[in-house]
C-alpha cells in the first residue's frame, strides 16, 4: 500500500469484521469494493498517484463522482449518483499549526456495498470511524456510516461555535466595562474566524437536508430520520453563527464609538484652552510690542495690573463657558 494513496482500508460486513483491526492488504481492498462487501477506503487526496489509481482502480464508478472525488475546489454538497450519493462537507481544521476556521474538505462517495472517502488535510471524524472499527464498533450499513461520520463533523462545528461565542461574551465584558484600543485587534480576530467559518455554514446545511431527503438506497428511514436531526443541529449552528457576526459588528462599532468619543473629549478640551488662551495670547502680544506709546512703561505696577486684568478676563470667560454649558455638553 505504501506506492498507493490508501490511508486507512476496512472491510465492515459482520463476518470481515472482527479482522477489521488487522488492516487488509490493496488486493483485498479492491476485491471487497467490488463485490457486494461493504467496504471503505480513504485515500489521500495530495499524494502524487491519487488521480491515477481513482481513474484505474474505481474506474465503475459514475464518471461524475470520479470527478467530484478528485476536485480541488470543493463546495458542500450532495448529489444522487444512480444507486449512491456523492457527498463533500467541510469539518473543523484540527490539523496543527492552522486554524480551525479554515475547514478541511471530505469527499465522500457511499452506495450499498462501499465507501469511498477522500480527504487532503487530516479528518479528526475519520480518524474516530478508523478508531470504532478497529475496536469491532463499525457502522452495519453505508447509511449508518454516512450518519456518524455526519454526526462527528456537525458536533465539532457546534464545539467551534460554542467557543466562539465565549470569546464573544468576555469581549463584549471588556469592551462595555473599559473598552481600550487592545480590544480592537481581538475583536478584528473574531470577525474574521466568524466570515471564515461562516462560508460553508449555509452549503453544509443545504447539502445535509438534500441528503435526507434523497431517494437513494442508502438513505432509509432510520437514516433519513438521523439525518433530519442534524439537519437541525447544522441550522441552529448557523443561526448562531450569525449572531455572532452580528454581535461582533456591535462590538468593533461600540470600539469605534468609544474611540469617537475619547476624540471628541480631547478635540473640545483643547478648544476650551484655545478659547481661554486666544485673548490672553492677543493681550499680551500686544502689550509686548516695545514701541514708544504703551501704556504702563514708565509706570512700576503696570506689570501687576496686566496679570490682574488678564485674570479677570480668565475668570469670566470660565464663568461665560459654565453659564452655556459647555462642560455639560462634553
Amino acid at each position: 500500500m505504501a506506492d498507493t494513496p490508501i490511508l486507512l482500508s476496512h472491510m465492515l460486513n459482520a463476518s470481515a469484521s472482527a479482522n477489521a483491526s488487522a488492516g487488509e492488504t490493496q488486493s483485498e481492498i479492491l476485491d471487497a469494493l467490488r463485490d457486494e462487501r461493504l467496504a471503505w477506503v480513504h485515500l489521500d487526496g495530495t499524494h502524487p498517484q491519487a488521480q491515477d489509481w481513482i481513474r484505474t482502480e474505481l474506474d465503475y464508478l459514475d464518471p461524475q463522482a470520479v470527478e467530484a472525488l478528485l476536485d480541488r475546489d470543493t463546495r458542500p454538497r450532495t448529489t444522487v449518483l444512480g444507486e449512491g450519493l456523492m457527498v463533500i462537507l467541510r469539518g473543523i481544521n484540527f490539523n496543527e499549526g492552522e486554524d480551525r476556521e479554515d475547514m478541511v474538505s471530505l469527499r465522500m462517495y457511499v452506495d450499498n456495498c462501499r465507501i469511498v472517502t477522500v480527504a487532503r488535510k487530516g479528518i479528526r471524524a475519520i480518524n474516530r470511524m478508523d478508531d470504532a472499527i478497529r475496536v469491532g464498533r463499525a457502522p452495519q450499513t453505508a447509511g449508518l456510516f454516512l450518519v456518524r461520520l455526519v454526526e462527528d463533523l456537525v458536533g465539532n462545528i457546534a464545539g467551534f461555535q460554542a467557543e466562539l461565542d465565549e470569546v464573544v461574551e468576555a469581549l463584549e465584558v471588556e469592551v462595555y466595562g473599559a473598552g481600550g484600543d487592545h480590544l480592537r485587534r481581538r475583536v478584528l480576530n473574531l470577525r474574521l474566524k466568524v466570515i471564515a467559518a461562516r462560508r460553508y455554514l449555509g452549503p453544509q446545511r443545504e447539502a445535509l437536508s438534500k441528503a435526507a431527503v434523497a431517494q437513494s438506497p442508502v438513505i432509509d428511514d432510520l437514516v433519513r430520520r438521523e439525518l433530519e436531526e442534524e439537519v437541525v443541529k447544522m441550522t441552529r449552528v448557523s443561526e448562531d453563527m450569525d449572531e455572532l457576526r452580528d454581535q461582533a459588528q456591535v462590538l468593533r462599532e461600540e470600539l469605534s464609538t468609544q474611540l469617537s468619543d475619547r476624540v471628541n473629549r480631547n478635540t473640545f478640551v483643547l478648544s476650551v484652552v484655545s478659547v481661554i488662551f486666544l485673548p490672553l495670547g492677543f493681550l499680551t502680544g500686544l502689550f509686548g510690542v516695545n514701541i514708544d506709546g504703551m501704556p504702563g512703561l514708565r509706570d512700576g505696577d503696570a506689570f501687576f495690573w496686566l496679570c490682574f486684568w488678564c485674570a479677570v478676563l480668565v475668570v469670566c470667560q470660565v464663568v461665560f463657558i459654565w453659564r452655556m454649558r459647555w462642560f455639560k455638553n462634553s
